[in-house]
């Protein structure tokens, strides 16, 4: 990932970078999806919700056996995934706050892309090996002040 995945910021923003995670690209996909445009308090809460298993993440991409949720429809509960989003949102909150914006933040772009891969084996019968590949997960999330953009 070379640079953020958005090209025209702005002109008061925080940004933040989650750089090679281990969590699944199609959790965070989808997760990334249902933040953008919210509050970033109430995104918080919902990421809150969602890792207590009460608030369902609406899945509208990898939709194969998702089951349905009652009000959204198809979604999950990708605890993993909104762990390492709270602790993304967490630090650009951190960072709006050292920039010194208002408490009013709005997510106004969050993106998960495919992070670097990892080749890694597993043994077999016969002292064999067989190779899988762990693929890693970047996200970054810009956020701006609720009356601008």
């Amino acid at each position: 990932m070379r640079g953020y995945s958005i090209k025209n910021l702005p002109e008061k923003y925080a940004l933040a970078r989650l750089k090679e995670e281990d969590i699944s690209l199609k959790d965070a996909v989808n997760i990334a999806h249902f933040l953008k445009g919210k509050k970033l308090e109430s995104a918080k809460n919902i990421l809150d919700g969602v890792i207590e298993k009460k608030i369902p993440v609406p899945y509208f991409r990898y939709l194969d056996s998702v089951s349905h949720r009652k009000g959204i429809g198809p979604g999950r509960y990708p605890v993993k995934a909104a762990k390492a989003f709270k602790r993304l949102l967490n630090d650009v909150s951190a960072n709006a706050e050292f920039k010194g914006l208002s408490e009013n933040l709005l997510i106004y772009s969050i993106a998960a892309s495919k992070g670097r891969v990892i080749k890694k084996y597993t043994p077999k019968a016969y002292g064999r090996a067989g190779a899988f590949y762990k693929e890693l997960i970047n996200v970054d999330v810009v956020v701006t002040e609720e009356g601008q953009q």
